[in-house]
């Protein structure tokens, strides 16, 4: 059975290109970055440009770039090293829809003594700038707000917010680990201090990701021992992975234009006949400002998980926008943030492209789908729910 793969938002395939550049620091280029013999020094060199691919792509400096192991140990270094270079600052300001990395991360801070604020969203997912603008204080440490939401894909203004905190002499955070390869970004003009990027988003494999850290920002490490990352991440070096990275965000540069012109085309061609065919469906989020790649619809009156059971059956990946917790179906928070209705959030899908996308993939799914959610409702105990 072939795959139709459609949940790129939680990780994506390695490309062929990138996993080719990886190969030989596996086989003939095994050296250790830090060793001061030539066989270990290439790899360093091999390491140094795959830092400025990355660099480019964000529109950074090569020294502005941090490797890490991932997106949330990015997430949390940002905050950590917020906090503790500012230990008279306990008061943070986030939003309701940020990834788990964020939410849990704020919640166990709270617990630690420190004042968390959470932003609310509207109906589309979007933020309340007056709202920030009350919520940052003198002891405000960070402000941390998502480049786009994982769910749904809604756009924050970010280059904006940057400027509104930056005024306010607080440092700021954004997860891009969405937008990166998405989205053309260009750190040079926004006054953003960290940005967390992760490599399995953009075609690069699992267990690598970037930290940005702007030049002249005041940083603490979350992980000490050696000199590596210029004493800011320590660790041996991820050679073949950070390689790997830096291919995949050289792709990501020459794939821009497909990826806002070709996948939205395919994502709207998708939603468009999901919408027409299925009733009683609506779109979550923001249409106007969101990812190119994804489309969050709600089918009211069904179960999100039985819904994906049925699509596997064909060979078709999504995800839900619920989760099971504590033997209950509860719909997931950004959802329960944007006031989706109850009978909608719990019939909850995103579906996600690549470049790698086909539309006899889309028109499968278009195939499949409206028989799938007609069966369901006929069954579904939701049925008389208003």
């Amino acid at each position: 059975m072939n795959v139709v793969y459609l949940d790129n938002n939680a990780t994506t395939r390695v490309a062929p290109e990138v996993f080719e550049s990886m190969v030989p620091f596996f086989t003939d280029k095994y050296g250790n970055a830090s060793s001061m013999h030539t066989f270990g020094g290439q790899v360093g060199k091999s390491i140094q440009e795959a830092r400025e691919k990355v660099a480019a792509l964000l529109g950074a400096q090569p020294e502005e770039i941090v490797f890490t192991s991932c997106g949330t140990e990015s997430d949390s270094t940002a905050v950590m090293s917020a906090l503790q270079s500012q230990p008279e600052k306990k008061h943070i300001v986030t939003t309701r829809v940020e990834h788990s990395a964020l939410i849990s991360l704020g919640q166990h801070l709270e617990h630690k003594g420190y004042e968390v604020t959470y932003l609310g969203v509207d109906s589309k997912g979007r933020l309340d700038l007056d709202e920030l603008s009350e919520a940052m204080r003198k002891d405000t440490a960070i402000v941390s707000i998502m480049y786009a939401n994982n769910e749904t894909g809604t756009v924050f203004p970010i280059e904006k917010i940057a400027e509104m905190v930056k005024e306010r002499g607080i440092l700021f955070h954004t997860d891009a680990v969405q937008a990166v390869g998405k989205l053309p970004i260009d750190l040079s003009r926004a006054p953003v201090d960290f940005l967390a990027l992760s490599g399995h988003k953009l075609h690069a494999p699992k267990g690598i990701g970037v930290l940005y850290v702007r030049k002249g920002t005041r940083f603490l490490p979350f992980l000490r021992g050696g000199h590596q990352e210029r004493g800011r991440r320590a660790g041996t070096e991820n050679a073949p992975y950070i390689v790997g990275l830096g291919t995949a965000c050289e792709l990501a540069m020459n794939h821009m234009a497909e990826e806002n012109t070709r996948v939205p085309a395919l994502r709207d061609k998708l939603e468009k006949g999901l919408l027409a065919a299925i009733p009683d469906a609506i779109v979550n989020g923001d249409q106007e400002h969101r990812l190119p790649n994804t489309s969050n619809i709600a089918f009211q009156s069904v179960e999100g998980e039985a819904i994906l059971l049925l699509l596997d059956q064909y060979g078709i990946c999504a995800s839900s926008g619920s989760a099971c917790t504590s033997g209950s179906l509860e719909p997931s928070h950004v959802l329960r943030a944007m006031g989706v209705p109850f009978t909608y959030a719990h019939g909850s899908i995103r579906f996600s492209l690549s470049r790698y996308t086909t539309e006899e993939e889309i028109d499968f799914v278009l195939d499949k789908m409206p028989p799938i959610i007609r069966r369901l409702r006929e069954i579904s105990p939701f049925r008389s729910v208003k």
